[in-house]
């Protein structure tokens, strides 16, 4: 299967250093970029890479469009006319285009190719994203294709196009949510007496302990809070204080604003 990713910033580079763990042959993979510097190490590690998104996208499978929002037009009707409808699948990865502008533009006197929306986060660099995927135009077969294929960089999700936003706030921005936790964790470590660096070993074993314990058949995160917190305890004095600072409101506010 050959896939090529229009765009290698950092959600293209990182799609691709992802692939490339995966895929038996980097020759299928084929990266487009107008600037020579991030298609560098990927020509190193044997992968195709090009100037040309129409060169790119000629003989792919999949055609990953993983540009900033405001170029997604532009790339689609320079490549619409090079692609194959009838054997192409095309993947737009960008935050915002809605299935109405990918129809429009990429109609071709009323025929449609095989259109997915994805949304994976910057963790599918290592093979951990937990990345969504919304059929606009496509067969069961090319959905099936196109989820498994980002299953393998972590966890998949088949959703639809209502529900994008949200699950952009919960995991894309939420890398970003998490890691403001962990640098505040950390922050704290180091006005508790630790070096920064062994406060940042502490709180990412300690965040991945939690979500392992979570991914436990019947794991709920309020069963595990319990089995920690004794009456009277160390642990359910510091809640309550996050607490009282909004803790919790400050996560869903925040939720809620990646939304608006």
């Amino acid at each position: 299967m050959k896939i090529s990713i229009i765009g290698a910033g950092a959600m293209g580079g990182a799609i691709a250093a992802g692939l490339l763990k995966v895929v038996d042959n980097p020759t299928d993979i084929t990266l487009s970029n107008p600037s020579a510097a991030p298609l560098k190490p990927f020509a190193e590690a044997g992968c195709i890479t090009t100037h040309d998104n129409c060169e790119a996208a000629r003989d792919a499978d999949i055609i990953m469009v993983v540009v900033k929002p405001w170029i997604v037009e532009n790339v689609l009707r320079q490549i619409a006319p090079e692609l194959d409808y009838s054997r192409q699948t095309i993947v737009v990865i960008a935050a915002g285009i809605t299935s109405a502008q990918l129809t429009e533009w990429l109609d071709r006197d009323g025929a449609l190719p095989s259109i997915l929306l994805g949304m994976p986060n910057t963790a599918v660099a290592i093979g951990e994203s937990m990345t969504f995927v919304v059929p606009i135009h496509a067969e069961n077969s090319d959905v099936e294709l196109v989820n498994d294929l980002f299953g393998k960089l972590g966890t998949s999700m088949v959703i639809d196009e209502q529900h994008l936003p949200a699950a952009t706030t919960l995991a894309s921005c939420g890398i970003a949510y998490a890691m403001r936790y962990i640098r505040a964790a950390m922050e704290g470590g180091v006005e508790l007496g630790f070096k920064a660096a062994s406060a940042q070993e502490i709180v990412v074993q300690t965040v991945k302990g939690a979500a392992a314990l979570l991914s436990l058949p019947g794991s709920h995160p309020e069963s595990e809070i319990d089995k920690v917190t004794t009456p009277g305890g160390l642990t359910i004095r510091g809640l309550n204080e996050m607490e009282h600072a909004g803790f919790t409101s400050a996560v869903i506010r925040g939720l809620k604003a990646g939304v608006k």
